[in-house]
């Protein structure tokens, strides 16, 4: 059997709308690459597909998750079925519209500079109000999901809670800067209404590709961590399955339920931790005193308290009672 009819297999019950989206994606990752590679054009500071290009990856990893967890869910299917169909319209739309920007080289996000733009960017606000909303529905689904192992399950639930929260966070870019109010007091008009950057305008030094600041705060930071959580945590559940091969202590799905709930605590601390980092419009590479010894105190809370559910007794039920 080729690794790919063995894909096909595995995936041959998830949700075909969600499944469909994330291959498509896969595709336009590859063609945004490739437009990176040929057109050098830059907008804001970043390479002119670059925003298409995170947007897709994005898509890629949130349909393919979304896709699984339908699949799985033993209540609710068909409404949490409708509801990603819901998303993967909508979500279609949003980014035919991020395109359409890119290939007239204009901002899509926070563009308030023509009738035009703005136009565009109230109807994608829109759908984003829309896809929030949705994705609150298929939320409150998950949190009824009830899988065989536990760890998975509340792996699921609490990477969902965190994706709904990262997904929350971009409101935060949708107020006027400073200088943007300021100039909207003054004229009632401004090109820009809305920011990633704190302390900075848009378009300043960032990393490569993924364009955060290396000079400011960046709530897209937030965002994309938070948003992914729903990848991240169901990857972590999966990897102490694989891991329980080779160490018998994961094999008690206690403990592995343990360390999925701890690994969650933690992360929402590191989406607290960066939110604040950048609220206070500071660098991620560049991190104070305050920031390096919170995350400092973050990771030894999370090291010790992974090391102290591997170590307790078996005997003690009590988290497996709780977290029925």
């Amino acid at each position: 059997m080729t690794i790919l009819t063995d894909l096909r297999e595995r995936t041959r019950t998830w949700h075909r709308g969600s499944y469909r989206c994330a291959q498509v994606f896969t595709v336009i990752t590859v063609l945004c690459v490739l437009a990176m590679l040929i057109d050098q054009r830059t907008l804001n500071g970043e390479p002119l597909w670059a925003k298409p290009f995170k947007f897709a990856v994005s898509a890629v990893l949130y349909f393919f998750t979304w896709s699984w967890l339908v699949s799985v869910l033993p209540k609710f299917r068909r409404t949490a079925s409708w509801l990603a169909n819901v998303v993967t319209v909508i979500f279609a739309a949003e980014y035919a519209l991020i395109v359409f920007q890119a290939a007239r080289v204009r901002a899509s996000h926070f563009n308030n500079a023509t009738p035009l733009d703005d136009t565009i960017f109230q109807v994608m606000a829109g759908m984003i109000a829309t896809l929030w909303t949705v994705n609150l529905g298929l939320t409150i689904v998950v949190m009824f999901t009830r899988l065989p192992d536990r760890a998975t399950t509340w792996a699921a639930r609490i990477g969902a809670v965190l994706g709904m929260i990262g997904i929350s966070l971009a409101t935060l870019m949708s107020n006027p800067t400073p200088d943007q109010q300021a100039l909207l007091d003054a004229t009632g008009q401004s090109a820009m209404i809305g920011a990633h950057t704190v302390g900075l305008p848009d378009g300043g030094p960032g990393l490569p590709i993924l364009g955060w600041s290396t000079v400011g705060g960046d709530l897209r930071i937030p965002h994309f961590v938070g948003l992914h959580g729903l990848q991240a945590l169901p990857l972590f559940a999966l990897a102490l399955g694989v891991l329980a091969a080779r160490y018998p202590r994961l094999r008690d799905d206690v403990v592995r339920l343990r360390l999925v709930v701890i690994a969650g605590v933690g992360y929402a601390g590191l989406l607290a931790l960066l939110t604040w980092q950048a609220l206070r419009g500071q660098s991620i590479v560049d991190p104070d005193g305050p920031t390096l010894t919170a995350l400092v105190l973050l990771i030894a809370g999370v090291a010790f308290s992974g090391l102290n559910a591997i170590g307790r007794p078996s005997e003690d039920r009590e988290l497996e009672g709780s977290l029925r």
